[in-house]
């Protein structure tokens, strides 16, 4: 859902959520427009988790980098665009301080989003185009009510489509983890 009035910043962005009256708001930006991420659905909450728990257990176990939950990034010298994948990895390689006060000031190897009831297909996709041109080298598009998923990566002209009897691969960014979607929608 888009609000867009005036060319947003991250700045901007920012001050709307830390002045945020409604907690369950948040914001993101794709080229200083501003467009809001709802509170997300039950069946989107649990999925973001499943996802994270699988991802964060991987991690961990191989000291490979942080995996975080709608944590907020922007590009490095892109003002106007930030972003709050559901679920993101950054490999240690690419690690820094954790910004305290603001957003990521770099894009995530891996960023996860799911679509929302509030949101449309094409809105999520537009936000895997963007991750890619930015420099986000996997982006996995998860539809919880369809039970499918879509792997972006940059260069290749089509996504793969993964159905509920497919797996979530980590590919270059996390060797050998892989993900079948039936662990992620079992009713």
């Amino acid at each position: 859902m888009a609000t867009r009035e005036r060319a947003y910043t991250v700045d901007d962005v920012w001050r709307l959520e830390v002045a945020n009256e409604n907690p369950l708001e948040k914001y993101y930006l794709i080229d200083g427009e501003l467009c809001i991420k709802m509170a997300p659905s039950e069946l989107h909450g649990e999925t973001a988790n499943l996802i994270a728990h699988y991802l964060t257990g991987f991690v961990l176990e191989r000291a490979l980098g942080r995996v975080g939950v709608e944590v907020g990034f922007h590009p490095p010298g892109d003002r106007r665009t930030a972003l709050l994948p559901d679920v993101s990895f950054i490999s240690k390689a690419r690690m820094s301080r954790r910004a305290r006060a603001s957003y990521v000031p770099r894009m995530p190897d891996l960023a996860v989003e799911l679509v929302s009831p509030s949101q449309s297909l094409a809105q999520v996709r537009r936000k895997a185009e963007t991750y890619l041109r930015h420099g986000t080298a996997l982006v996995w598009l998860i539809d919880p009510e369809a039970k499918t998923a879509e792997v972006w990566q940059p260069g290749t002209e089509r996504r793969e489509v993964i159905d509920l009897d497919g797996e979530l691969a980590g590919g270059d960014i996390l060797p050998g983890f892989s993900l079948p979607l039936k662990r992620l929608f079992r009713d």
